[in-house]
C-alpha cells in the first residue's frame, strides 16, 4: 500500500491517537491510556512498518444482540434499534490469489451491497466501527467501504476527518485498537457500540448520528460482513 499510495508513518500513527483517544472515554476499553504520535514511532518494530501500537491486542471479551421483530420490539426496550441491512462477502483464502492486497475486495462488495439493500449512499452513515487489528486496516477500510478515494484515508484521518466531532466518526467505541479485539465477539461488540451511539447513551464519547455501520473481517479479509443500523 505505501509503495502505491502516499500514507506516512505519521498518518498511520494518528490512528492509532485517535483510536486510544476515543478508548479513554469507554469505561469497558482494555487500554483508556491516551497516546502520542511519538509514542506508536518510538514502540518496538513488530513488522515494517508496523510496530507495537500500529497493532490490536487480543482481548478477553463477550457481546450479544438481542435480535426480534420490528413489533415486537417495544416489548424488551423503549428504544429499539432497526437492522437496516446486513451483507457478506468472501474472497480466495491465499493473499497470492488476490487482485490486489492493498485493497479488501470482500469489504468493497459487502459495503456496496449493504447499502444497496438498505437503499442509503455513504452520504446516509453517521458513524463507523471498522476492523482495525492494524492501523493500516482501518485506512484500507474507510476507503474499501467508499468514504474516501484510494490513498486519502491517511491525510484525512491525520487532518481530524474521522474524529469524534467530526462528520464521520470513525471507531468511537477505541476500535479494536483500544477497546479491544475478543475476536469471535469482536462483531457483535461494535454493534453493541453503535447501539449505543444511537440510543445516545456512550456518555464521553457520543457522537451525533442516527444511521451506523459495522465492518468486520476474517481470515485476513476472505471473509467480510458489514451491518448497516438505523433508529
Amino acid at each position: 500500500y505505501m509503495h502505491r499510495y502516499p500514507l506516512t508513518r505519521e498518518q498511520l500513527a494518528m490512528v492509532a491517537v485517535k483510536n486510544h483517544e476515543n478508548g479513554s472515554k469507554n469505561p469497558i476499553a482494555q487500554f483508556r491510556n491516551r497516546i502520542t504520535v511519538d509514542t506508536v514511532l518510538n514502540s518496538s518494530m513488530v513488522a515494517d512498518p508496523l510496530r507495537l501500537f500500529d497493532c490490536s491486542p487480543i482481548t478477553d471479551g463477550a457481546a450479544a444482540a438481542v435480535v426480534v421483530p420490528l413489533e415486537r420490539a417495544r416489548e424488551f426496550t423503549d428504544s429499539p434499534v432497526r437492522v437496516l441491512a446486513s451483507a457478506q462477502a468472501s474472497d480466495t483464502i491465499a493473499l497470492h490469489d488476490r487482485r490486489d492486497i492493498s485493497t479488501l475486495d470482500a469489504t468493497v462488495a459487502a459495503g456496496k451491497r449493504a447499502l444497496t439493500l438498505a437503499g442509503l449512499t455513504h452520504r446516509d452513515i453517521g458513524m463507523l466501527e471498522v476492523h482495525d487489528c492494524f492501523t493500516i486496516a482501518e485506512i484500507c477500510a474507510i476507503e474499501d467501504l467508499g468514504f474516501c478515494r484510494k490513498g486519502e484515508a491517511g491525510r484525512l484521518t491525520a487532518e481530524g476527518a474521522t474524529a469524534l466531532d467530526s462528520d464521520l466518526p470513525v471507531n468511537p467505541s477505541g476500535g479494536l485498537k483500544s477497546c479491544g479485539h475478543p475476536v469471535g465477539a469482536t462483531g457483535v461488540k461494535q454493534i453493541c457500540e453503535v447501539v449505543s451511539q444511537l440510543r445516545g447513551e456512550a456518555t464521553g464519547r457520543q457522537v451525533d448520528a442516527d444511521i451506523g455501520m459495522t465492518h468486520n473481517v476474517g481470515g485476513t479479509g476472505a471473509t467480510v460482513v458489514v451491518h448497516i443500523l438505523g433508529v
